[in-house]
């Protein structure tokens, strides 16, 4: 925990001052200073572990869900890795299929998977890598993810730039998810509660 990390390097800073000699002082307070830059980026990392678990669309209060009937956000948490997989569901059809993102550091997705592209018709490329950034904000309650699919469609191919917010609601029973694309004016807004006793 931060508190933990900066309560550990006040002492040593306050040791450092009560040396015996000016050279103690200086390792001592390079050595806080080390433990410092060491423990910030480690906290501001760290995951939200109610954001965990499976998430169930409620529809009546969300983005119309053309195209499917039924969808299921499991939420898997290692680390800095989030691994966020759609099961989705269209009658007696049903799809899975897994964006990964890391909170540490950038990384590429094979065919970035996105709820409206079957309605709309607007597949990625086939094999294309997708470039994806995530981020933890408001003190880990919501996880910002940003990607930029290139998008093969009937007036051609191109890049489409998304930006994705999945936003912990009081209480962690509720996750609200907020969708802006780049080829559309308005949001998508979808309301998920949390599913028990299922993984």
């Amino acid at each position: 925990m931060p508190g933990a990390g900066i309560f550990i390097i006040f002492h040593l800073v306050i040791g450092a001052r009560g040396g015996v000699d000016g050279g103690a002082m200086k390792f001592t307070s390079w050595r806080a200073l080390g433990i410092l830059m060491t423990v910030l980026p480690l906290a501001a990392w760290g995951a939200n572990p109610a954001l965990a678990g499976r998430w169930r669309l409620d529809p009546k209060r969300s983005t119309a869900l053309d195209g499917w009937n039924a969808w299921d956000l499991v939420v898997t948490l290692d680390g800095t890795r989030v691994d966020l997989r759609h099961d989705m569901q269209w009658r007696t059809t049903k799809l899975t299929a897994t964006n990964a993102v890391d909170t540490a550091k950038a990384t590429e997705v094979k065919d970035f998977f996105r709820v409206e592209q079957r309605h709309m018709a607007l597949y990625p490329i086939r094999d294309s890598m997708t470039p994806v950034k995530a981020e933890w904000l408001d003190g880990e309650r919501t996880l910002r993810v940003e990607a930029t699919p290139q998008i093969e469609g009937s007036q051609g191919t191109g890049p489409m730039r998304i930006y994705q917010e999945l936003r912990l609601v009081e209480g962690d029973q509720e996750l609200l998810v907020i969708e802006l694309h780049s080829t559309r004016s308005k949001p998508y807004l979808y309301r998920f509660t949390k599913v028990t006793g299922e993984k």
